[in-house]
């Protein structure tokens, strides 16, 4: 039976990296988002290379249709989770002004992360083997004080993340976080980095190709021998 590999928050710039090359490994794809419009774009790319893949609406933060999308799908195998903590359009809260609010609006993006583990989880407890993997952002371990409420959450899930790793390894599940400094080439929040220059404060922020991190991502779940894997591309 070929692995499913589920790509949460499938976007065109890492989430269909990680797609690509799950799939060339053979394995089946399913792409978890909530903009359906895009989908049909998406699973003729993969097609193209030869890749099965499906596709499914959900917001990760809408519990419920997160839930019964996981649960539609059966058998998952890997779980990539790496939906977007922010609305392209919108600035982020520096941290001398981020609120209780605040926080909690970002740590809402973890939550979710949560509820997937806990649907996946059982299934691969069973069968001895699967991969959990996590995108978070570098404010996870470098200050960055213009993303406020983000590094929050941005700490939370690589440490999530790092604690699954460290409570799964001896039972064949493997966990990882991807930390990622930079600007993801072909992705949405490139897009909204890019048109908010002047936001910046001076910081320089380098771009990322997202096929190399995906390449990373196949090797952190392959070979197992490290937990998390940093990329660092601000100045």
């Amino acid at each position: 039976m070929s692995s499913t590999t589920v790509v949460i928050g499938a976007g065109p710039g890492l989430g269909m990296s990680v797609a690509h090359r799950f799939g060339r490994e053979g394995h089946k794809i399913v792409l978890l988002s909530r903009n359906p419009a895009r989908h049909p774009g998406y699973l003729a790319a993969l097609e193209a290379e030869g890749i099965e893949a499906t596709a499914r609406a959900a917001d990760v933060r809408d519990r419920d249709a997160l839930l019964a999308a996981l649960d539609a799908i059966g058998r998952v195998d890997v779980v990539y989770y790496g939906p977007g903590a922010a609305d392209p359009d919108a600035r982020p809260t520096p941290i001398t002004s981020t609120d209780v609010p605040t926080a909690q609006e970002a740590m809402s993006w973890v939550y979710p992360a949560i509820d997937v583990v806990g649907a996946v989880l059982p299934g691969m407890l069973e069968r001895g083997s699967g991969g959990l993997l996590f995108a978070g952002g570098l404010s996870a371990v470098v200050p960055i004080p213009m993303l406020g409420g983000f590094a929050l959450s941005s700490a939370a899930l690589r440490n999530y993340a790092l604690t699954l790793n460290a409570a799964l390894t001896d039972k064949g599940i493997y966990a990882g976080t991807l930390t990622i400094g930079g600007l993801v080439e072909r992705g949405d929040i490139h897009r909204m980095v890019m048109s908010q220059m002047d936001g910046l404060d001076g910081l320089t922020v380098g771009t990322l190709n997202p096929d190399d991190i995906a390449d990373t991502a196949w090797d952190l779940y392959a070979k197992r021998d490290r937990a998390e894997a940093v990329f660092n591309a601000l100045g």
